[in-house]
């Protein structure tokens, strides 16, 4: 009679398995059924699969780790799908001017207790800001009537806040769950670029002027810790390193490089010495990003030296400390020229360590920081307004007013991008197409850009599985098949 496995020796066999094979495993007996039911297994598969979500941000309620993994897996499925009966679709007005711009209030965590919700703000001409509820298709609230037009906005999900800034340069934070007012803070010219910035110390505000300064400001209060000089004089692009030490400061077609400045000395500032930055020793600024993928990477379109041809340069930085002073450490580490008959990319985006997505006109293509060409294409019949990336999925947005849905697989050396389906917004007759876009890991919203000069919401929100039977004859055969199809770990 052969040896059987025990209990044990079965547990360290399964945490080997993916979940389509430990959910075979439990259909052979009830011993093996029971060993794979186990936490600890599909507790991991969890956080291989979604290494982007720490385990202190799923909610899982009252369901089981194989109840959480089975529940996003299928929506996953459904996202990537876009069958006709997965998702509910809304249409929002309120604002009378045109949507300028739209943030997430509600964290991007994967529930399924029947509580999820997906709450947008968005600030308008209008005077505005509103909050709306995507899957009830309804306005939460609304600001009363500023004293000038809300043109830009950003959100801190986890604090529940909003800070929005007005066309004369008026800074104001906003409690997310009802619009009320927390503080104000009034630049000296208006505002060129905003950005929300999370960093150990706690989250912080950067503000550029029209003019040439840079300010950071504490949140929610408002309360000026740094106003330095910036180069180039008016950056219209402000974004923190996914390691939050560097915060890059961009303006288009500039004389000069990003200036990137040591987040420490923004927030911490010396009265008798300047911040901590370096200028990239190039000109001709198009568009730059970082790379998510990695702590301090960032990759910069520009002119080549007889500004000529466009180049995407990538930059590795680091800082060298010493008891006084730090010192910053810049490399280059890749640059290829772009294809002549490639028309200039008017958005940019990064992807894990060495992906790069670039849209020009109606087109998208996706290179590797070598050069190497992954993959183009052409699905808007108008110019790409916007774009969304997250580890899962890029959604484009297009004055055709579609949306267009791509989903990752990542089984090869470099991501690969499969074209999945479109969303399409209203009719041509009352609408001029989508503006802007974006998606958390239950729905995706798009802004609308109205004939009449207004602008309304177009939200898609996925039905999420709430319950899984969790006993040897669930319905695994039926999810099997989908399983096989949803993406690999991150």
């Amino acid at each position: 009679m052969e040896p059987r496995l025990g209990p044990h020796e079965l547990l360290h066999v399964f945490s080997f398995l993916e979940a389509r094979d430990l959910l075979s495993a439990a259909q052979v007996n009830k011993v093996w059924n029971e060993v794979s039911r186990t936490k600890e297994l599909w507790r991991q598969l969890c956080l291989r699969r979604w290494s982007s979500c720490k385990a202190s941000q799923m909610v899982l309620g009252t369901q089981t780790w194989k109840q959480y993994y089975l529940c996003r897996s299928e929506l996953e499925f459904r996202m990537e799908f876009g069958r006709p009966e997965d998702f509910t679709c809304k249409a929002m007005a309120g604002h009378t001017g045109p949507i300028d711009e739209l943030a997430y209030i509600s964290t991007d965590e994967c529930r399924f207790d029947g509580r999820e919700k997906s709450v947008v703000c968005t600030v308008s001409s209008d005077c505005t800001l509103r909050a709306w509820d995507l899957h009830e298709g309804t306005e939460i609230w609304s600001s009363l009537l500023q004293p000038a037009a809300l043109v830009n906005l950003v959100a801190y999900p986890q604090l529940q806040l909003v800070v929005t800034v007005d066309k004369r340069g008026l800074i104001k934070s906003w409690k997310a769950e009802n619009g009320c007012e927390l503080a104000s803070f009034c630049l000296p010219t208006h505002s060129s670029a905003l950005e929300a910035c999370d960093h150990p110390e706690g989250p912080f505000l950067l503000a550029a002027c029209a003019g040439g300064n840079l300010c950071t400001l504490t949140v929610p209060q408002l309360r000026l810790l740094s106003k330095v000089p910036v180069s180039p004089s008016t950056p219209v692009s402000l974004t923190c390193s996914p390691d939050r030490q560097w915060v890059s400061a961009s303006t288009e077609n500039s004389d000069l490089g990003p200036e990137v400045f040591y987040t420490q000395s923004l927030l911490h500032p010396l009265e008798d010495k300047p911040p901590v930055s370096t200028t990239l020793p190039i000109w001709l600024t198009s568009r730059s990003c970082w790379a998510p993928g990695e702590a301090a990477r960032l990759i910069v379109m520009h002119k080549n030296d007889n500004g000529m041809q466009l180049v995407v340069t990538t930059y590795e930085l680091g800082a060298k400390k010493s008891r006084d002073r730090v010192n910053i450490l810049v490399q280059q580490i890749a640059s290829f020229l772009l294809p002549d008959t490639m028309m200039p990319p008017h958005l940019m985006k990064g992807h894990g360590s060495q992906v790069i997505l670039l849209v020009s006109e109606a087109k998208l293509v996706l290179f590797t920081i070598h050069g190497l060409q992954l993959a183009a294409f052409q699905d808007h019949q108008r110019p790409i307004t916007s774009m969304w990336v997250d580890p899962s999925r890029v959604i484009t947005s297009s004055f055709d007013l579609s949306l267009r849905i791509y989903v990752w697989n990542k089984e090869n050396k470099f991501p690969i991008l499969k074209s999945c389906y479109h969303l399409l917004g209203g009719s041509h007759r009352w609408a001029s197409g989508f503006t802007h876009v974006e998606s958390d890991s239950v729905s995706i919203v798009g802004v609308e850009a109205r004939s009449a000069g207004t602008g309304i919401l177009r939200s898609y929100c996925f039905r999420a599985q709430h319950s899984w039977n969790d006993g040897p004859d669930w319905r695994w055969s039926h999810f099997g098949e989908e399983l096989a199809h949803v993406q690999r770990p991150d």
